[in-house]
């Protein structure tokens, strides 16, 4: 082959590339575009006020395309595929209680985005702002409102290789004290001390006296749902294989999403229940993956994401194992019932 011919073919090489990129740009614009614009068929979605305090309402995360996409939106408890009042305030992920609201939010910059926990009073008004060292994952608030917690995606742990490592924070949303990392935590596995490199949290759920936190500790390829206590610093593991618990109302039981052998590695979580006092497990109805951590609507019924069409769908499922899951409002993430 020639010279002339290599380059040639070098040339054709580099301009099909550069058509392909362009396509890309061109598809990926054009979509951001069209998510501008109010989706056929969609929920109806107008500006208003949204507070933290009204009874009987279930706010969440709007994922349907339109102008006020990726807002949190209202809408009536019982009726949650409703008319939505969107309140202009963007976040990642979301969680409220009591007046109290944290809001994760991707800051936009000219290379790259950074990350931000927003904790809210009652009428949306930022209190306070705290860095999130990576992609938000996971949020909440205590039942009385003074305590918010996230997780966030990280990387640069030498230890993670090439899983996932994470990062755990939570703050004392009065006096503004922050604990930057749950790994601070003395950790008490099996009724022995425990120390890791590997060791990652994620999913705080809170007890509603003002001490007591539930989550997911992982080291060594296992997970454990861990009691953990605000004043003492310590985490203690109660049972295997449970991810992204949450606390009942009542306290008594978690709902939890645990790895199912024989499912795809893809696909590998379904929806469970554990009693506290017993430990026994309880399979809630649904056939599909859950990678999400539920929340609580009352005593007898829990509501998650599960992905849809333009992002994700609420499913709402009874508590005790009965019944079947069924969707409650499309295009919805993050949602906080106020009672």
């Amino acid at each position: 082959m020639t010279v002339r011919n290599r380059v040639l073919i070098l040339v054709s090489a580099v301009a099909v590339l550069a058509a392909v990129g362009l396509a890309s740009v061109l598809h990926a614009s054009a979509r951001a575009d069209r998510r501008d614009h109010e989706q056929a068929g969609g929920p109806r979605v107008t500006s208003g006020k949204v507070t933290l305090t009204g009874s009987g309402r279930l706010v969440f995360r709007n994922m349907a395309w339109g102008p006020h996409r990726d807002e949190l939106t209202s809408v009536p408890a019982g009726d949650p595929s409703g008319p939505r009042t969107a309140s202009g305030l963007k976040c990642l992920r979301f969680h409220a209680a009591s007046g109290t609201g944290v809001c994760l939010q991707a800051v936009h910059g000219p290379v790259s985005d950074t990350y931000r926990a927003v904790i809210l009073d009652a009428r949306l008004r930022t209190v306070d702002r705290y860095d999130v060292p990576g992609i938000p994952s996971r949020a909440r608030v205590s039942p009385t409102g003074h305590f918010a917690a996230w997780t966030a995606f990280v990387g640069g742990d030498s230890y993670a290789g090439t899983d996932f490592s994470t990062r755990t924070a939570i703050v004392d949303t009065r006096s503004g004290a922050l604990i930057p990392s749950l790994e601070a935590f003395r950790i008490v596995r099996d009724g022995r001390p425990y120390r890791a490199a590997d060791v990652n949290f994620w999913g705080v759920t809170f007890a509603d006296d003002d001490r007591t936190f539930y989550a997911t500790l992982a080291t060594k390829g296992r997970t454990y749902l861990v009691r953990g206590d605000l004043r003492d610093r310590t985490v203690t593991t109660l049972h295997t294989n449970v991810e992204c618990p949450s606390l009942s109302p009542d306290g008594t039981r978690v709902a939890y999403k645990k790895r199912v052998e024989g499912l795809s590695k893809d696909a590998p979580w379904r929806l469970y229940v554990l009693d506290l006092r017993t430990l026994r497990e309880t399979p809630l109805a649904g056939s599909r993956s859950v990678d999400d951590q539920a929340v609580w609507k009352d005593t007898h019924t829990l509501v998650y994401a599960l992905p849809g069409d333009y992002g994700a769908d609420l499913y709402e499922v009874p508590a005790d194992g009965s019944g079947r899951a069924r969707l409650i409002a499309a295009s919805a993430v993050s949602p906080a019932y106020l009672p």
